[in-house]
């Protein structure tokens, strides 16, 4: 039997993006609510009248400008901005598509996604403008179709800044067009996959609008007037509210959801980041009396182990949410110890939206190492994993408790992958999404999760394909064949790529120089991420199944011990000799 949230379900509205956020009935904060706020330049700031007008304003802009129509594909690649926001909803008022690419891309990763979503305008920064071009040009993008977001302007005036796209759409004779929530799409996502290149994740209006429902059915202590109270949580201060500190990207859809259009529904004033750095992060958190933070695993570990850290007072926080690798125990403690901060955990994908499982606040610590309950108005269950070279069958359901693979179904559920049918076909079936993570629920209903079916390599929460890395590493002169695995780095706090290698010429042909070579020509080829921080070893051949599909349990296994006794070593080596 299916297993339902212990949250009660909750009447989800039906309706687009835009009208969801800014045309609803039942707001409770004020037009002059500020909402967006740059950590970086505290001068520039929208309200929520200020942020409906902006979007309005570029929509029909884009409309009038490039005839955008319902359906087309806006690309923005760009770091993390106060204009994204009013960017991506004026996208979503013509009835586009927005599809949100890594500012760390390549080209070449970069030509890939706008080719894949066939992406007619493009929205960039200008610390990032060479490459937008570059590769705009590549997929036939004409030069005028990219626009830039952001406080500063192209010095050759050559590529026009989103205001001025605002100013020039002084029109009244465009409307919203009328969407179908359940059917259009608001985002094409790119997810990194685990056979190759990155899939386009298709999420409908409805799937979006119905997970920050969910998010807020779930957790409703975050207000933008502190009218709320969490047993056993300091309360936001009455008549302020809390304040959001945002530091995870945008184009990622948890910093997509819960940075850039939760603060808009909820009215919780959020100050944007344009990346993550310790101390001004540190430093806005105790001049600002920020309340919440969401981070990752890598910010956990540097809260708890930074010298820097102690100058500063966080005592504000009333909460942090750490998601995309599970926390240890020992990681909690040390930070509440270290520091007074609360640290949560939450689980997702891009394909639901991304949220699934909420620890709750007042469990942040009884339930530690667990990613909490399933959202409201969402269905689980647990199916036996396959084994290895086995095709999955999610009809093997398993008794709530055991371990197995998890499936859900919901709303908030993708409606597959983008010109992928056979991918989709892999993991979507009846409306039930395959997660490809194993893990189980306890008698409260939290989720663990132990493991996962998917080989994808998580670091720092962004997404590295073994197969993308696989791919380029065959084609260099030296290798003969090699399978990357993931292994947990405690030094850094995250999983990191690691390339087991069959040198041309066995293991006898090997150079002392030969696995610096090979890491310094993929780092070229790759963006900051994917880079093999997890190293290189030489092997005599990879193992795989009599159909050839490579057995990499077995080299994760032996990656994890050979990491973990080269990191110690390092370790040892740093200690000073009494």
């Amino acid at each position: 039997m299916p297993i339902e949230s212990n949250f009660p379900n909750i009447n989800l509205q039906v309706v687009d993006l835009f009208n969801f956020l800014f045309n609803r009935k039942d707001r409770k904060f004020s037009d002059d609510q500020v909402i967006f706020q740059s950590g970086d330049n505290l001068s520039r700031q929208y309200t929520y009248k200020q942020l409906k007008q902006s979007a309005t304003d570029f929509g029909k802009g884009l409309r009038s400008n490039f005839d955008l129509k319902k359906g087309d594909v806006v690309g923005v690649y760009a770091p993390n901005d106060v204009d994204t926001p009013g960017v991506v909803l004026g996208a979503l008022w013509t009835g586009a598509i927005v599809s949100p690419a890594n500012p760390g891309y390549t080209q070449a990763e970069l030509v890939y996604q706008l080719k894949d979503s066939g992406a007619k305008v493009l929205v960039t920064h200008l610390s990032v403008l060479d490459v937008a071009k570059k590769a705009a040009r590549e997929v036939g993008i004409d030069e005028k179709r990219i626009i830039l977001l952001g406080e500063e302007k192209d010095p050759s005036n050559k590529t026009k800044h989103w205001s001025s796209i605002r100013v020039l759409s002084g029109t009244d004779r465009y409307r919203i067009p009328r969407i179908n929530p359940k059917e259009d799409l608001a985002f094409l996502v790119y997810s990194s996959g685990t056979t190759g290149r990155p899939k386009g994740v298709r999420l409908t209006h409805h799937n979006m609008t119905a997970n920050i429902q969910q998010i807020i059915g779930a957790e409703a202590w975050l207000t933008h007037d502190g009218s709320v109270s969490c047993p056993g949580i300091p309360d936001a201060p009455k008549g302020k509210g809390d304040k959001i500190l945002a530091c995870l990207p945008f184009f990622h859809i948890y910093g997509l959801n819960v940075l850039v259009l939760n603060p808009i529904y909820t009215g919780v004033q959020t100050l944007v980041l344009q990346r993550f750095d310790l101390e001004k992060w540190c430093q806005l958190v105790q001049d600002f009396q920020i309340t919440y933070s969401y981070i990752v695993p890598p910010i956990v570990l540097l809260l708890c182990k930074h010298p820097i850290v102690e100058k500063y007072d966080l005592s504000s926080l009333r909460m942090t949410n750490s998601g995309a690798a599970p926390l240890t125990k020992d990681l909690v403690e040390s930070l509440f110890k270290r520091k007074g901060v609360r640290v949560k955990q939450g689980y997702g994908l891009s394909e639901t939206s991304p949220t699934i499982f909420i620890q709750r606040w007042q469990d942040w610590e009884s339930a530690v190492g667990t990613t909490g309950w399933m959202v409201p108005n969402l269905l689980a269950k647990f199916c036996a994993v396959p084994n290895e070279g086995e095709e999955h069958d999610g009809t093997k359901e398993l008794p709530r408790g055991e371990v197995g693979e998890l499936y859900v179904k919901g709303p908030n559920v993708f409606t597959g992958y983008h010109n992928n049918p056979t991918a989709t076909a892999e993991c979507l079936e009846d409306g039930w999404f395959r997660t490809g993570d194993v893990g189980f629920l306890d008698k409260a209903g939290n989720l663990t999760i132990t493991d996962r079916v998917k080989e994808l390599i998580k670091y720092k929460g962004f997404q590295v394909p073994p197969a993308e890395l696989e791919g380029y590493l065959a084609n260099h002169e030296l290798i003969d064949d090699v399978c990357v695995v993931g292994v947990d780095s405690q030094e850094l706090g995250t999983e990191v790529p690691r390339a087991y290698i069959v040198r041309k010429g066995g293991l006898k042909a090997v150079k002392d120089s030969d696995a610096k070579e090979i890491i310094q020509w993929l780092n070229g080829k790759v963006a900051n991420h994917k880079k093999l921080r997890g190293g290189v070893k030489f092997i005599d051949a990879v193992p795989k199944s009599v159909s050839g599909k490579i057995l990499r349990r077995i080299l994760k296994e032996q990656a994890k011990k050979e990491f973990r006794e080269e990191e110690d070593a390092k370790l040892n080596k740093a200690r000073p000799k009494l």
